[in-house]
C-alpha cells in the first residue's frame, strides 16, 4: 500500500469490551488514516468507517486485483479535491460469533458503548478529529451500514453525517427467507451447541453454514437472553421451525424500518446534517426493498436526505464509497 498520508495500527485495550460473553479480546487493532502533511494542532473532520459481517477492521485494507484499499481511496478523493484532508479511523466490530451488529447485548458485548463511549473520544483526544459533530461522519456497507443507521440515529451528539450502504433493512425479506436453510445447518449438527462448535473446525462450510452462523449471529445480537442456555434466543422453534412471534417481535424492533417509525429516532435523525443512503438493485439479500421501504417512510417523516440505488448486487461494491465520500466531501 503507496501512501502519502499514514496508516498507523493502534492498540486499543477497550474497558467495554473486558469480560465479554463470548471470551472475545478486549485489546482492539485500530487502523487509522492520517492525511498527508496531518498536524495535530489543527483539527480534521473524523470519518468513522465500519466493517460489514465476518469483517474486521483490517477489511478495508485488504489487498484487492485492480481495486483500492480505503485508504487509498480516501488519500485518492482528497487529491482530487473531492474530499478535504480527514482522519479516519476503522473499528473492529469481529467476535467469535462474527460480528456484533455495534449493539450492546448480553451475549455478545458491549460494542454501542465501546465506539461511542471509547473510540470516538480517543479519536477525538489523540487525532484532534471529529470534535463537534458537524465535522464527523459515520459510514459503513451492510452489516456496518446497519452500525451506522443506529449510531447515528442514536447519537447525534456524536454524529452529524451518516452513510448507509446496503444496510440490514426490513428484516422478514433480508432474514427470514434464509431461517429454512439456518435451521437445517443447526439440526445437521445435532443442536446449536454442537452447530456452535464447528465454528473453529477448518474444513470447508457446507452452504447452509453462512446462514446459520449469521442467523445465530443475529440473535445474539437481537434478542439476547440471560436466562437461556445459550445466553439468546432464536426466532424459530430449533424442532419445527415455527416463528416464536415474541422472540421476532424483538428482532422488529431492532430493524431500521421499525425505528424510523418512533418519535425519538425521527427527532434525532433531524439533528443530523445530512444522510446518505443507497442500495444495489439486484441486492442478494433483499435488502433494496428495505432501503425503499425507509426512504419511504423517511421522506414521510419530513427529513431531507439523498438516496441513490445502482445496478449492481451486494457484494464487490466499495466502489461506491468513491459516490457516497464525494457526497461527503461536499457537505462536511
Amino acid at each position: 500500500m503507496t501512501l502519502r498520508g499514514q496508516l498507523l495500527i493502534e492498540s486499543y485495550h477497550s474497558r467495554c469490551l473486558e469480560g465479554n460473553p463470548l471470551g472475545d479480546p478486549a485489546v482492539r487493532e485500530i487502523p487509522v488514516y492520517l492525511p498527508e502533511g496531518y498536524d495535530n494542532r489543527r483539527e480534521y473532520p473524523l470519518v468513522v468507517i465500519l466493517a460489514g459481517f465476518v469483517g474486521s477492521s483490517r477489511t478495508h485494507l485488504n489487498w484487492s486485483p485492480w481495486g483500492e484499499t480505503m485508504p487509498e481511496r480516501i488519500e485518492r478523493l482528497i487529491s482530487a479535491n473531492k474530499l478535504p484532508p480527514i482522519v479516519a479511523i476503522f473499528p473492529d466490530p469481529f467476535t467469535r460469533l462474527g460480528g456484533c451488529q455495534y449493539l450492546n447485548s448480553s451475549a455478545v458485548g458491549d460494542y454501542e458503548d465501546h465506539l461511542t463511549g471509547e473510540l470516538i473520544p480517543w479519536a477525538q483526544e489523540k487525532f484532534s478529529a471529529g470534535l463537534i459533530p458537524e465535522k464527523t461522519a459515520i459510514a459503513g456497507k451492510s452489516s456496518g451500514g446497519y452500525g451506522a443507521f443506529v449510531l447515528a440515529a442514536r447519537h447525534p451528539d456524536l454524529f452529524g453525517f451518516m452513510i448507509v450502504h446496503s444496510a440490514d433493512c426490513y428484516f422478514e425479506y433480508g432474514y427470514m427467507a434464509a431461517f429454512p436453510e439456518a435451521l437445517l445447518e443447526i439440526q445437521k449438527h445435532g443442536g446449536p451447541e454442537n452447530f456452535l462448535k464447528s465454528i473453529t473446525d477448518p474444513r470447508p462450510k457446507s452452504k447452509n453454514w453462512f446462514a446459520a452462523i449469521d442467523k445465530t449471529a443475529m440473535a445474539a445480537c437481537y434478542s439476547p437472553n440471560p436466562a437461556s442456555p445459550l445466553g439468546f434466543d432464536y426466532p424459530f422453534d430449533l424442532e419445527t421451525g415455527e416463528l416464536r412471534q415474541d422472540v421476532w417481535a424483538r428482532w422488529l424492533a431492532h430493524d431500521p424500518v421499525r425505528m424510523a417509525e418512533r418519535d425519538e429516532v425521527i427527532a434525532n435523525l433531524k439533528k443530523l446534517r445530512g444522510i446518505y443512503i443507497e442500495c444495489g438493485q439486484s441486492d442478494e439479500f433483499n435488502l433494496q426493498w428495505g432501503a425503499r421501504i425507509l426512504l419511504k417512510r423517511l421522506r414521510k417523516a419530513g427529513l431531507d436526505l439523498e438516496y441513490r440505488e445502482f445496478d449492481g448486487g451486494h457484494f464487490n461494491t466499495q466502489w461506491r464509497y468513491d459516490e457516497s465520500l464525494t457526497w461527503l466531501g461536499k457537505k462536511i
